[in-house]
């Protein structure tokens, strides 16, 4: 059955569907983010992870988040032990996103934790989770949607896009992202 078409609601005058403490926090964050949070030196990631710290994340000392990094509300980010948040990822976190252990993000990846219900005319945000477990690699210029987990150790090919959850120790690439392959770890060389 198609749906009907109804007349376009003015949104513009909508109001924020967020708190004021959450704008207020943002405000402070992005001052933060855009002064002490970049001017901290290259290698100093564990002192970034302090800054985030301050405005609620959960983010492991050993974490590395790069300089030009853009996260959108630091208290729903959680980072374990060597995750990477690599230069220019946009971590739209309206939703918590959680990155695991040994997990990398690379530089202009999007990670979008929130969309909108186009079916109804108010437009309203519906924010959801993002889960990329441990030991993964989502490569460069990847579009991560809301609601999507990727399995441990699985990577993400270079410019994809994940709109559905993605399997554990496999290969995915495409638009949308699809398994191509399995992940084997090759023994090390004595």
């Amino acid at each position: 059955m198609e749906g009907r078409a109804v007349n376009v609601v003015d949104i513009s005058h909508k109001p924020s569907p967020h708190s004021r403490r959450n704008r207020a926090g943002r405000l402070l964050w992005g001052l933060v983010q855009a002064t002490l949070f970049r001017a901290v030196p290259r290698p100093m990631h564990s002192l970034r992870a302090r800054l985030l710290r301050l405005f609620g994340a959960n983010v492991s000392l050993k974490a590395r988040v790069c300089p030009r990094v853009r996260i959108w509300a630091p208290w729903n980010l959680t980072m374990e032990d060597y995750a990477t948040l690599a230069d220019d990822v946009d971590c739209y976190c309206v939703a918590p996103i959680r990155i695991g252990s040994h997990s990398t993000v690379s530089q202009y990846t999007y990670l979008c934790a929130a969309t909108h219900d186009f079916e109804d005319p108010k437009f309203p945000l519906r924010p959801a989770p993002i889960t990329i477990g441990r030991d993964c690699w989502v490569a460069a210029s990847c579009f991560v949607g809301p609601g999507v987990s990727i399995g441990d150790g699985t990577v993400v090919g270079a410019r994809s896009s994940v709109f559905k959850d993605l399997p554990a120790w496999k290969v995915c690439t495409g638009t949308p992202a699809r398994v191509v392959r399995d992940r084997m770890i090759k023994e090390s060389q004595p």
